[in-house]
């Protein structure tokens, strides 16, 4: 079996064989056949993250598995279980102790606040003369939308004229996109 380390006789990174395990290991350098002991690279421990998984209008506990070294941010997509049941999620908040982070080391997270992504449902408010028709779309999280693309949703056929998005921005100009994940709103006008 083979593996990484440094050589010092090669002064860098080298392919090196495992001759031997123990509580060390014995290697020697495939490049200059330098024999010596090399202590066991720690393998990190998987631990298990109590995390809120809320979908439209509810949340369920669940779970996510990680190494206790991995770094969690806002925003990072990421696989939760509920029940038996995997979910593509996003972070929406680190919770550690009383207070709430936007970056974490896994093992100091108690608890993970995510909404799903792998479905979602998106808001539309679509415009036809002074009238206001609410639509919702149930899609794909990874789908896109583009300003000025025309849908048909629910027998209905419009213009995409804005997308508001989650983190309170608003796209208006003409072929800007976002993934379903990320919107708030779109705003069209019936064709």
């Amino acid at each position: 079996m083979n593996s990484e380390f440094f050589c010092p006789s090669c002064g860098e990174e080298t392919d090196h064989e495992i001759l031997k395990e123990g509580s060390d290991l014995l290697v020697r350098c495939n490049i200059c056949g330098n024999v010596r002991h090399e202590e066991k690279p720690k393998v990190p421990k998987e631990i298990t993250i109590k995390t809120i998984v809320s979908g439209e209008g509810e949340s369920q506990k669940g779970l996510v598995e990680m190494f206790e070294d991995e770094i969690v941010e806002i925003g990072d997509i990421i696989v939760a279980e509920v029940g038996d049941e995997p979910v593509g999620v996003e972070v929406t908040g680190i919770e550690s102790g009383p207070r709430r982070l936007t970056k974490a080391k896994a093992s100091d997270i108690e608890t993970l606040w995510t909404r799903i992504v792998e479905k979602v449902v998106v808001r539309a408010s679509v415009h036809a003369g002074w009238k206001t028709i609410p639509i919702y779309i149930e899609t794909d999280g990874e789908r896109d939308f583009a300003v000025d693309e025309v849908c048909n949703e629910e027998g209905l056929r419009f213009r995409i004229t804005h997308i508001k998005l989650r983190s309170g921005s608003v796209m208006r100009k003409e072929g800007w996109k976002a993934y379903a994940r990320k919107i708030k709103r779109i705003y069209g006008t019936k064709v």
